[in-house]
């Protein structure tokens, strides 16, 4: 989360560490002090730590302090999005063209940074050593865009394997 924005009346203590507009050190200052200068300046006193005494106060643009919370804060909420994981299934006599269809999709996929799933479904007990080789071959043709998160696994009815963006 990002941290809740304490400025001008909000503060509580009774000194502060000023900086100035342009990043200068002010020193220490009295809470009214602060709040004196930054009326006079038209700016905003914000402090931008409750963990050190006296806490380290700035003078910002009016309105700028905000932006620059929401901005942080909409920048962690796209970080939090877990990247969508998208399923794509084969069969394991798939023919060159639609192989390299597949290719495609699944490269576009892992550039947008989502996961994909790779599915092979299986009709026959002899289709799954063809359809690990071919989500091999896949997974090695992707190598540039993604990697693998978890070997192959093959199972009764498919064979499947993760790959995650780079």
């Amino acid at each position: 989360m990002a941290a809740m924005v304490i400025m001008n009346e909000k503060i509580r203590a009774s000194e502060v560490k000023l900086t100035g507009l342009r990043g200068e050190d002010l020193g220490i200052v009295t809470r009214d002090e602060a709040l004196a200068k930054a009326r006079e300046l038209k700016v905003d006193l914000v402090c931008t730590s409750l963990m050190s005494s006296p806490p380290p106060c700035k003078l910002v643009a009016k309105g700028q302090a905000k932006q620059q919370a929401d901005q942080e804060k909409r920048g962690e909420k796209v970080k939090d999005q877990p990247s969508k994981v998208k399923e794509l299934r084969l069969t394991p006599h798939i023919e060159e063209h639609d192989y390299d269809t597949k290719l495609r999709q699944a490269a576009k996929l892992l550039g947008s940074g989502n996961g994909v799933q790779l599915v092979v479904r299986l009709q026959g007990s002899k289709e799954g050593p063809k359809a690990k080789e071919l989500l091999e071959r896949m997974v090695k043709d992707l190598a540039e865009n993604g990697k693998k998160q978890s070997g192959i696994q093959v199972s009764g009815k498919q064979a499947a394997v993760q790959v995650l963006p780079l």
